[in-house]
């Protein structure tokens, strides 16, 4: 069944309901030297209303590169559901109690040992300027079968939608 957006309103929601059952990503950041770093991130916000939120340390290398190129791709990967997508941003480093007890899980605990107490806790933010998703609304084995019928054919296989969507 498509899930095919028919306006930028129904195509951001289908990036916030993609964003959300994919959960982790790859926050990727710009290194002094101008490598592209990334790492894996777990998504603390589900509701995505153009902004992304995250916990980290002050002092870690990613705030760090911020500070210095807050341009980021936060990129999640959902295989379950066959559906990838891609978020440009600017990232910075915002720190609010309030929010940070709102978003806190216990599950954090693992990184930060202090809870909320945590010397250099921190808040990333990545708002976004822009997002694309692939959503392929079929199984993994049709999309295999679809891979080798390419094969076969020399033809390229249906891999389900693109879009692209501004915020």
């Amino acid at each position: 069944m498509s899930k095919q957006p028919t306006n930028a309103t129904e195509a951001r929601a289908r990036v916030t309901e993609l964003v959300r059952e994919a959960r982790i990503c790859m926050l990727t950041t710009t290194a002094v030297d101008g490598r592209q770093v990334s790492r894996p991130m777990g998504l603390q916000e589900a509701g995505f209303d153009g902004d992304l939120w995250f916990f980290a340390s002050a002092d870690s290398a990613k705030v760090r590169q911020i500070r210095v190129n807050p341009e980021v791709n936060v990129s999640f990967s959902d295989q379950k559901h066959n559906a990838w997508v891609s978020v440009s941003g600017t990232a910075s480093e915002e720190f609010d109690r309030a929010r940070a007890e709102r978003l806190w899980n216990p599950l954090l605990k693992t990184w930060f040992p202090d809870g909320l107490d945590t010397p250099d806790l921190t808040l990333i933010k990545v708002h976004a300027s822009s997002a694309e998703y692939w959503d392929s609304p079929n199984s993994t084995v049709v999309n295999l079968l679809g891979f080798a019928k390419a094969a076969v054919t020399g033809q390229p296989p249906e891999a389900g939608e693109n879009h692209e969507v501004s915020y």
